[in-house]
């Protein structure tokens, strides 16, 4: 109690503006502690561990500050550097955080070396996961190539209310579900439409999108890959560059183009020919949910019924195959297995299974060079990021694809300026 007496005695010696600071960043550990507690059913001790574990190194730095140090030259400037990175921290985690597109999965909407704002309060702030982590470092740091975080510390999964719910065409930043050896906030960050939403059923036939049995439209930038023939000619470095055909493969004559730059290519006099390479035969295990009894492609896929919290659905063995990996990797219910017609949940026989999350089907409006849900799955709720908001800046690069005589394809990337149309363009 006398130490307790002396900590708040000595809190009361603190300069006017560093007592603003501490009383600030005391108040956000106390909500934060109360949304762990009651909005995420926290372990209590966890909670009020990782509490004290912050509020005690706030509360260090400034003793360190005024009682140890002296207050010493420089003080003020120290205290307004830590502020900063805890407010730029705090807005990262919770409000709007910046991004970079580094491949072509979304284009034309999204273009490589396009920069944007993500917003976390479209759909509610995710609270952090993995709170030992070092500021702005996401996976590794930078130039060390370590570790970033330390998962020791896991806190449960909690989002705080949103203006909106996730809508069929929204843009959505989301962690990769598949990445199994890092955090759930930890895992690499994606960026993809967002096709189907919890309840719908999805479909492919022929590269169109069908939800509920109706057409769902493509976005006016998708883009497809289409081999072209010519008469032995190639296309000048002007005419690709006016037509933005940013992605290609020479050696194979792979182009991925928009409808509308498609029909522009056609008219050239040294075009023979051009094939959609739509996908009708798929070759075994190739996409979702790599299971030999479902014969699909990446252009004619499902039908496939993406999972809503609270929603039963029968055990049989097609399910057993589609819903398995989010039923055992992220909603954590145990081991899901087979035996001949019968089903068990960690050696308990299941005849159906009532899910307790929402899912979300994701896919690239390149949807010919995209690895998305119809490859990895489904998306599930605590993985979500975030709405892609608007570009803030564009760096141009040629992108080529090089298929080397083993059959092995590497991509080159040259920069080629600033794309200033695209700068504070919003995002659809």
């Amino acid at each position: 109690m006398k130490f307790i007496n002396n900590l708040i005695t000595k809190i009361k010696g603190f300069p006017k503006n560093t007592k603003i600071y501490f009383a600030i960043w005391s108040i956000i550990n106390v909500l934060i502690l109360l949304l762990y507690i009651l909005g995420a059913s926290a372990n209590i001790f966890i909670a009020l561990l990782f509490f004290v574990m912050w509020q005690g190194a706030v509360t260090f730095y400034y003793y360190y500050r005024y009682y140890i140090k002296k207050g010493r030259k420089y003080g003020e400037w120290a205290d307004a550097i830590m502020f900063a990175i805890l407010a730029a921290t705090f807005i990262r985690s919770l409000f709007i955080e910046a991004y970079q597109i580094p491949t072509p999965s979304m284009e034309k909407t999204l273009l490589v070396g396009d920069f944007l704002f993500v917003s976390k309060v479209n759909y509610g702030a995710r609270l952090p996961m993995t709170p030992l982590s070092v500021p702005f470092a996401h996976q590794t740091l930078p130039i060390l190539e370590m570790k970033a975080y330390s998962g020791s510390l896991q806190l449960p999964y909690y989002r705080l209310p949103g203006f909106q719910k996730i809508k069929n065409g929204d843009v959505v930043v989301f962690n990769f579900p598949c990445e199994y050896d890092n955090p759930v906030d930890k895992k690499t960050n994606y960026i993809k439409r967002c096709i189907a939403i919890p309840g719908d059923e999805i479909k492919l036939i022929n590269g169109n999108v069908y939800i509920n049995d109706k057409v769902f439209g493509d976005p006016p930038n998708r883009e497809y890959s289409y081999n072209v023939t010519t008469d032995g000619t190639g296309f000048n470095k002007k005419l690709l560059y006016e037509l933005d055909i940013t992605d290609k493969d020479l050696m194979s004559n792979t182009y991925w183009m928009t409808d509308q730059t498609r029909e522009k290519l056609k008219k050239e006099s040294n075009v023979k020919f051009m094939d959609t390479l739509i996908k009708p035969r798929p070759t075994p295990g190739e996409t979702y949910p790599q299971w030999q009894g479902i014969d699909w492609s990446r252009d004619y896929f499902g039908p496939l019924y993406v999972p809503k919290a609270g929603v039963k659905i029968p055990m049989n063995e097609k399910n057993y195959w589609l819903y398995k990996l989010p039923i055992e990797q992220y909603e954590h219910a145990g081991k899901l297995e087979q035996n001949g017609s019968e089903f068990t949940l960690n050696g308990a026989p299941i005849k159906d299974y009532t899910f307790k999350m929402n899912y979300y089907f994701m896919m690239g409006d390149n949807r010919h060079n995209s690895e998305d849900s119809r490859f990895f799955g489904f998306v599930p709720e605590d993985h979500i990021v975030g709405k892609a908001l608007f570009v803030w800046l564009s760096l141009k690069y040629d992108l080529q694809h090089i298929t080397k005589m083993d059959g092995q394809q590497i991509e080159t990337k040259s920069f080629k300026g600033v794309r200033w149309n695209r700068i504070f363009m919003g995002i659809k």
